[in-house]
């Protein structure tokens, strides 16, 4: 399946991207993007998708409480589909992350289902609908991660363990899926002297934020479970372009 989007990102979108480095949609507004893609049998399907994640076997902090799965895809220069290519490790410069950065990290593939799906590629195009809009005629390596954070009594989990950051890339977009018996998880937006531009919580489905990732940080709070005896998770997609193909 080709990545595809109805209509081109909203100008307003692009327009806070320029001028903030970073935007809002709401779920709402991304549903109404995505078109057919973002039909509530097919969402409900695509957030089933992570009930399947893989325990995150790299974490330097011996947490056990982030499970993921990761895609990558590349769009060549003066085109502006993207394809999914062969299952390679993701990898991070210790300056971009602290924790788990400078060695390669093999997670589990995204399933094939997912990587075929009417969300995805919605979301894919319209990502790469506002890179190219930013950037046109580019090639792009775009990498895509499904994250689930798990808390339990006195043990919350951590969305950004590495703090607020940098990801190396051009863009980010950050989806949410699923907050389930959750408190925390607010997601912050900083200059690079670390100042607060931005605090706010991706609550419902699809929520999401555009970052240029080049000009702002990022990161989430801890999260932990509303009612202690009950199982608690935060569920999000983030996808990345960088400009040019596969590293290596």
């Amino acid at each position: 399946m080709s990545a595809t989007l109805t209509r081109p990102p909203p100008a307003p979108l692009l327009a806070a991207i320029e001028v903030e480095g970073f935007a809002q949609a709401s779920g709402a507004e991304m549903v109404a993007l995505l078109g057919p893609a973002g039909a509530p049998a097919e969402l409900a399907a695509f957030a089933a998708s992570w009930e399947r994640l893989e325990t995150d076997a790299f974490m330097a902090d011996g947490g056990r409480y982030r499970r993921r799965r990761h895609a990558n895809y590349t769009v060549a220069a003066g085109t502006r589909t993207p394809r999914r290519g062969p299952h390679r490790p993701h990898f991070q410069a210790v300056v971009h992350n602290t924790l788990n950065g400078g060695i390669e990290r093999w997670f589990a593939p995204v399933e094939d289902a997912v990587a075929d799906s009417a969300p995805l590629h919605g979301l894919l195009g319209l990502g790469q609908a506002v890179a190219e809009a930013r950037a046109p005629g580019e090639a792009w390596f775009i990498e895509v991660h499904q994250f689930r954070i798990e808390a339990a009594a006195a043990a919350p989990g951590y969305p950004t363990p590495e703090g607020v950051h940098h990801d190396g890339v051009d863009y980010v977009l950050i989806a949410m899926l699923a907050r389930t018996n959750l408190i925390g998880g607010e997601t912050l937006v900083t200059d690079d002297a670390q100042h607060e531009l931005a605090r706010f919580t991706l609550a419902e489905r699809l929520d999401t934020t555009f970052v240029d990732d080049r000009r702002v940080m990022h990161g989430v709070t801890p999260v932990q479970p509303a009612d202690p005896a009950l199982p608690s998770c935060r569920d999000v997609l983030v996808i990345t372009w960088k400009r040019g193909g596969p590293p290596g």
